[in-house]
């Protein structure tokens, strides 16, 4: 019988550029904005590092300057690319900055839990497959190292 995971209190980030890996699949997996776009955007997917990571660059930056904000994603080489959750899948979209989604962490073993505002975490089960967000469980899926690249504006 699994125990209940306690409820861990959401951490703060350093705003700035990073690169996200995925923790399951290894550190050379990255979430990655898909080439192509669907009806509701680009998926984001986990991927290996490419030659031209501009795709795999992301601006983690709070909505707002008070303490335990949520946070936004965005692409670091398209600022008006924001991501959104439609169908609880993660997608990347330049839609008006208020359309994007917010985000927490919460530190969990091996990295950290990215979650949404309805509390649905990131999660990615192999190489090339879309992030969807699922409820929160203690598994390696939905563990993620958030790789500090640089300030905004200094990369």
């Amino acid at each position: 019988m699994r125990e209940e995971v306690p409820y861990m209190p959401h951490i703060p980030v350093q705003p700035g550029i990073y690169k996200i890996h995925a923790h399951i699949i290894g550190p050379s997996s990255l979430v990655t904005a898909t080439e192509y776009a669907l009806k509701h955007g680009a998926p984001v997917i986990t991927d290996r590092m490419n030659p031209l990571p501009i795709e795999q660059d992301w601006i983690i930056e709070p909505t707002e300057s008070v303490p335990g904000a949520p946070y936004l994603i965005h692409l670091a080489h398209h600022e008006a690319a924001g991501l959104v959750v439609p169908e609880d899948k993660l997608y990347v979209n330049s839609v008006p900055r208020e359309e994007w989604a917010k985000f927490t962490f919460e530190r969990v073993i091996g990295g950290v839990k990215i979650l949404s505002d309805k509390g649905l975490a990131w999660r990615s089960g192999h190489r090339g497959a879309q992030i969807g967000l699922v409820a929160p469980k203690p598994e390696f899926q939905e563990t993620w190292t958030l790789e500090f690249v640089s300030p905004v504006g200094e990369d």
